[in-house]
Order: structure tokens, then sequence, then C-alpha cells
């Protein structure tokens, strides 16, 4: 027995690993139940484009009892904002619209039920927006099913259950943070090669302009000192 827990413990963290890097977020209709809504978590990370004055909505399935985490985060396009709202299974809005450059939502204990994150591009009527998009689903609950498996082969398990469950929860707070880290360095370089990309450009029109008005000037300089031949010559 105690080999078979062993083993359904490995394939568990096989599974959350293969699958937390697969995309699971559908975009448009939310269909019926997915297939990894039996896994304890889930770990997705998007680069997102957004075209001007558009507005796309994505949907994500919560199971209940389980903790909900999305944040975005501008990484070029325009102002270097967005529009994000999330609205609740209920279809209650919980997070309202904001136009800023980054944004979180989390929810510790959810309903369940496919939540809709919006992303709104519709103030700028010009500049499209690449936006990063992070989101994770944690059931912790699954734990607890462990634990009386545990308790099943008569087993003190209780320490290195918890012990489990306090990196499972470590770990996927360092997720948020590396994911914030990532926004935020995306960002700068991207502000680095636009800004590389002004002065570039603006110092080569200066440079063709100065030589443009050089010319100019010497052009009417030696037209001043120009002479113009004439005259009868006399004869002998």
């Amino acid at each position: 027995m105690f080999f078979k827990y062993r083993a359904t413990l490995i394939k568990l963290l096989i599974s959350f690993i293969i699958f937390s890097s697969l995309p699971l977020i559908t975009k448009g209709t939310a269909p019926n139940l997915p297939w990894y809504e039996d896994l304890p978590a889930v770990a997705m990370d998007y680069k997102v484009h957004i075209d001007p004055g558009k507005e796309d909505c994505y949907f994500q399935y919560v199971n209940p009892g389980a903790t909900f985490y999305v944040s975005f985060q501008v990484i070029r396009g325009g102002d270097g904002m967005a529009g994000f709202a999330v609205r609740h299974p209920s279809g209650q809005i919980v997070h309202p619209y904001q136009w800023k450059p980054n944004g979180e939502y989390q929810e510790q204990s959810s309903v369940g039920g496919y939540y809709s994150i919006c992303l709104d591009n519709q103030f700028s009527r010009f500049a499209n927006k690449l936006v990063n998009l992070y989101l994770t689903v944690v059931r912790y609950d699954l734990w607890d099913k462990y634990s009386k498996e545990v308790e099943e082969i008569n087993m003190n398990m209780n320490n290195f259950t918890s012990g489990l469950k306090l990196v499972e929860r470590n770990i996927n707070d360092m997720l948020m943070y590396q994911h914030h880290s990532r926004a935020k360095e995306a960002r700068d370089y991207s502000l680095i090669n636009d800004n590389n990309t002004y002065v570039l450009r603006w110092s080569i029109i200066q440079i063709i302009v100065v030589m443009g008005t050089t010319a100019l000037q010497v052009y009417f300089v030696r037209k001043l000192f120009d002479t113009k031949s004439g005259g009868s010559r006399s004869r002998i």
C-alpha cells in the first residue's frame, strides 16, 4: 500500500509539471468541463495581441473551492495601458474595467464555473497592444483526498502532507513572482528597443536635413560670385 501511495503521488507531480505548460485557456464560447479538471493545479502564461478599438474575452474553468488568480501586463503598444475586467460565472463583474498598465485579481475559494477575463483596447483607435496574461487555478482540497488514503493504510503522514501543501503553496507564490519579473523585463526591453529606434530614426533625419541645408548654402554662396561674360571686343 505504501508503494501504491508513492506511485499515486509521483503520478500527480508528473501530471502537474506536464499539463501546467499546455494551453488550457479557450477563447470564445465556454465549452463543457475540460479534461484537466481533476488536476490539483494549472498555470498558464500567454502573450495576447489586441487590435486597436477591440475587446477580447477569454474563458477559464475554475473548480469549486479552488483558488483562482489572474494578472495582466501591457508589454508594448500605444500608451502602454489597457482595460482589464474579470466576470464571475454568475455574470457579476468582480473586477471592473480599469485603464492601467497592469493589474491582478485573486479569489481564494471559488464557487466553480467559467470565469471571463476581458482585455479592452477600445480607447486606443490606432495602436495595437501586446499583453502578457497569467492565470493559475490551484485546488488545495485535493491534498485532503491523499491524506485520507494515508489514513487507510494506518500511517501517520500528517506532517508529510502538510509539508507538501506548504511546498505547493510556496511554488505557486514563486511562479507568481517570476511572472511579474518576466513581464517587467519584457516591458523594459520593448521600451529600450522603441527608444533606440526613435533616436536612430530622428538622427538620420537630422543628418539629412543638415547635409541638405549645407548643400543649399554652398550653392547660393557660389551663385553670388558668378559673373556673366560679355561685351564687344575691340578690333585693331
